[in-house]
Order: structure tokens, then sequence, then C-alpha cells
């Protein structure tokens, strides 16, 4: 077991590698994949050197949105497996080091949820204010101007009630009413659930969404040149509003404080995702501030289709400084939600190796989504098999995120690259065949063997995983920056392009690391970047 498994502190600077259940291993042949095929792979994530696993929701559920769409927050879908399979990887998992994280879908439940069904029966009842309820104008239109992520209002009319109810993604994903003290409760009990049954830690989906303004108010329009689409594609109208009063309340932060106080004992930790394109960074920082919030926040800079420049990165940390430096940020490059990033960014493989390494030396934790060891690019899926109900909505100028959810590739050597017996649910490219795990091992050069070593260093060095980052700048495409926790003190740098560069050395005394991941060896003072190409130097002295 490494020392971060043994830490309290282990989510400081983690490895956590995200799996998506249907996509992961199929056992039974059905085509999608189950609890008890991750439990077979996990050996692979150990190898990677991954400190923690984040599985997306596995929980009983109609599957309008694969699982974000939750009607049982404490049993297993059947198309997973069971309870007792969820027991068993808890427990291979932790005998291979791995901590264990599962994705806690706490803003929205199913519409087909028991407490949605007691609650749209009647205005009265125990339950009858879970929801976030209002009724129509005297024209009978929404109470208010706000929209769905995934289209049009976000009300729906329902007419047991006569009354509309939020949902801020699919009208069957009703948003529960945090400023119900039950609602909080039965959450927080939701959470020690799974925290009895050994998980380590939670990733909170859309975690700014919980509350809502009391009030009502209608959000404010967005000027044009404000917009982006860092948390919604730019066809969706969505981005035309200023986020002010559905999301991102003050409120928040006390039930932040109610649901750490409840991981406390079982030494638990927690990464919410941040989902606004105009303060993400800012609400990061508040809800990592401190002991009593969250661990750890990612908001959308770094998967978002803007090109990686040493310019960008420079000003995203820049940002981080002003408005997140007391906190702590979990990075990614691609996740279930965003095109892979081999696409996103037209990476060629030294590319790739440039930024994943990039990526294990930058302050704050890490995730990694299946596949991107493997350099998988984004899969084109025709709209005849498309299965996201958001790329059917925006069809085809936003093609939806199926495209990174397929099946992961384990073997080269049959059609569905080892992942299934059956169809799977979604095809397996060809191209992606020729990336399987059995040819990467058998390929010194490959993509995954730099993962395995990038994530070494990480490992091996303190100040990679918990140390200060200073003097990052941005020098043409030359990103540059220095880590330092205690003795351990490195300077690093990136050559961000396919041209070579020149770089002056910081005085001082430095030896070079990372010859086997292709780093370059300074001559005096200076040191020459090939394309693509990083000095990493550890002070001696």
């Amino acid at each position: 077991m490494n020392e971060l498994q043994k830490d309290a502190d282990w989510w400081r600077g983690a490895v956590i590698y995200q799996i998506y259940p249907r996509s992961f291993q199929d056992t039974n042949g059905d085509g999608v994949g189950d609890l008890a095929g991750i439990t077979l792979r996990l050996d692979h994530i150990a190898r990677l050197g991954a400190d923690a696993i984040w599985i997306s929701p596995f929980f009983t559920s109609p599957m309008r949105d694969f699982g974000y769409d939750v009607s049982d927050y404490c049993d297993v879908d059947p198309r997973f497996g069971r309870l007792a399979d969820f027991d068993a990887l808890v427990v291979r998992a932790h005998a291979l080091g791995l901590k264990v994280m599962i994705d806690l879908v706490l803003s929205h439940s199913s519409n087909r949820h028991p407490w949605f069904i007691e609650s749209r029966a009647s205005h009265e009842g125990a339950r009858a204010n879970w929801y976030v309820w209002a009724d129509p104008k005297p024209d009978g239109t929404p109470p208010n101007n706000w929209l769905s992520i995934f289209g049009g209002s976000a009300w729906a009319w329902e007419s047991r009630r006569c009354q509309y109810y939020l949902h801020n993604f699919l009208a069957s994903q009703p948003d529960l009413n945090f400023h119900e003290p039950a609602v909080q409760a039965a959450l927080l009990d939701v959470a020690r659930f799974w925290l009895q049954r050994g998980v380590d830690g939670f990733r909170l989906d859309t975690i700014n969404f919980y509350m809502h303004d009391a009030e009502l108010r209608d959000n404010p329009a967005l000027p044009v040149e404000e917009r982006n689409d860092l948390t919604a594609p730019k066809v969706n109208p969505y981005n035309h509003q200023r986020h002010v009063y559905d999301k991102n309340q003050p409120e928040n932060i006390e039930f932040l404080r109610k649901l750490r106080a409840a991981m406390e004992p079982y030494k638990a930790a927690a990464v919410g995702e941040v989902g606004d394109s105009q303060r993400g960074l800012e609400i990061a920082g508040e809800y990592t501030r401190g002991d009593d919030r969250m661990q750890m926040c990612y908001a959308f800079e770094f998967l978002s289709g803007k090109s990686l420049s040493a310019n960008r990165i420079a000003e995203v940390f820049k940002d981080v400084d002003a408005v997140a430096s007391e906190g702590w940020l979990c990075w990614a490059f691609s996740n279930h939600d965003v095109v892979r990033h081999i696409t996103r960014w037209s990476l060629t493989e030294d590319a790739a190796k440039a930024y994943t390494l990039l990526l294990m030396c930058l302050r704050g934790s890490v995730c990694i989504y299946q596949g991107e060891e493997l350099g998988l690019p984004e899969a084109e899926i025709s709209f005849a098999d498309m299965q996201d109900p958001y790329g059917i909505e925006f069809w085809p100028e936003f093609k939806g995120r199926d495209g990174c959810r397929t099946p992961m590739v384990w073997q080269s050597d049959n059609g569905s690259g080892g992942f299934s017996t059956g169809k799977p649910w979604l095809p397996v490219p060809a191209a992606h065949l020729g990336r399987a795990l059995d040819r990467a091992e058998a390929d010194p050069e490959a993509l995954l063997h730099h993962y395995r070593r990038a994530i070494a260093l990480r490992a091996a060095h303190p100040s990679l995983r918990k140390g200060a980052q200073t003097g990052m700048a941005a020098v043409g495409d030359v990103l540059s920056f220095e880590r330092a926790e205690g003795s351990d003190h490195l300077f690093l740098a990136f050559n961000l392009s396919p041209a070579p560069e020149r770089l002056t050395l910081p005085e001082g005394r430095w030896q070079p690391l990372g010859a086997d991941l292709g780093c370059a060896v300074p001559t005096g003072g200076t040191v020459a970047l090939g394309p693509w190409q990083a000095v990493i130097l550890t002070h001696i002295g």
C-alpha cells in the first residue's frame, strides 16, 4: 500500500481513475458493463499507479440519463449487479491499495423515485415539499425564465398538483428541494449508507445546483460577448443567461458543511463538479476553502474546447491564485461528458505525452478517464446508434456524449475489444481496436507506459502531490513553474508546440529528472527543448 493510501490526507494530490461502468467491462454478455467487470479489471488501474477509482452512477435507475436519474439511492441497478457485487469490488480495490469513490447525484432524482411519486400526488403529505414546486403565472406559463441544460424551460407541468416542478436537466430528473430540512437529512443518510459499506469518498455531481433561489427570481440576460461553451454547447440557449438564481446559492455551503461532518469519521473525501461558465473557479474556491467544506472541486477550464496553450494554462492558474488559492482543485482533460481531449485538441502522440506529463505535475489532484491512457480518440457515432438524450436533442450541431462513452478496448482480436461477448450498448470503433490494452502492453512506446511513468514520477515527489506551485510563466509556447514541498524542490518547463525552443534555466544547482519520460538534459545554463518536450530539474545542495 503506498503512502497516499495510509495518509488521512490521501486525496490531496491523488490520481483518481474514472470508470464509466456501462462501458468498462461486461461479464454476463448483455452488452452493458457491470460491477463484476470493474472488479475483474482493477489490476489494470492499480498497475497504472492510480490512488483511487471514481465509479459513475450504478444505482437503480430507469436510465433516461444512464444512471444520473436515480430511483433508489441505496441499491444497485440489476444491469450492474447486486450490492454483494459492490461489496466484493470494494474488498478487491482495497486489497490493491485503491480507494473507492462513487458518484452521488444529489441535486435531482428520477421522476420514478418513490419520493417524487409521493410528492407529486398531493400538496399535502410528508414529502409534498421535497421537490421544487411552483404555481404558474396568471397566463399559465412557467414561474420564471430558468432554462434546462438539456434544452428548453427548466419547468415541467404536473397535472396532479396543477403546478410546475423544476428540472435543471431532463424533465424526468426533478430537482430536490434543499430548502427542506428533511431532504437534506435523507441525502446525508444516503451518504452514510455508502460510507458504512466501505467507500472512501464521493464525486458529487453538479454540486453547485443543490440550492435554488427561494424567491424564484428571473435570471438576467448574459451579454453576447460574455458567453462561452464551458458548461453547455454553443447551440444551447442556456448560455444566454447569467445563472444568478437557479444555482450557486450561498445557502449551499451550510449543506456542504453537514456533508463534510458526515464524512469525517470515515476519513472520506469528496470532489465536487462545479458547472458554471462564469464563476466556476470562484465557486470551486468557495466550496473547498478551510477544513469544513469539500476537499476538492473541479471546474471546466481544462474540459472545454479551448486550445490548451501555455498562455491559457498560465491564465487559468492566475485566476486560481486570485479566487481559489485557499482551496484545492482537481484537474481533468477528459471525462464522460466531453469530447475526448485527444480529439478535442487534435493531439499527436507526442503532444498527448507532453500534456499527460504536464497534468501530473500541476498543483491539485487529478482525474483521468478510462481509455485516455490508451490514447483513445472520440468515436464517431451515427444518429441511428445514438443513445444520449442530450445529443439527440441538439443533433447535428452537438453530437452529445456517446462518442466519449464507447466501451473500453482490452483486446484487439475481436469486434467488441474484449468488452463483451454480446452486442455492446454502443458500437466499438474499429479505430479503437488498434489501441487496445493488449497492443499497448506489447508496445514500449505506447502512451500507456508513459502514463505509468508520469504517475510514478508524481507519486515519488511530495512537491508534485502536495507542494506549492510558484513562478508560473508562459514565454511563447513554453510553460514553466516550480513545485516545492520541504526539501523536494523542482523546476519544470514544457514546450507545448511542434517547434523546438531554447530556455534559460534559473540559477542554482539542478539535476535533471525524467529521462524515462523523454525529458531534455540541460547544457550549461540553458536547455534545448524539442517539439513537445519537457525538462524537469530537482534542486540539489
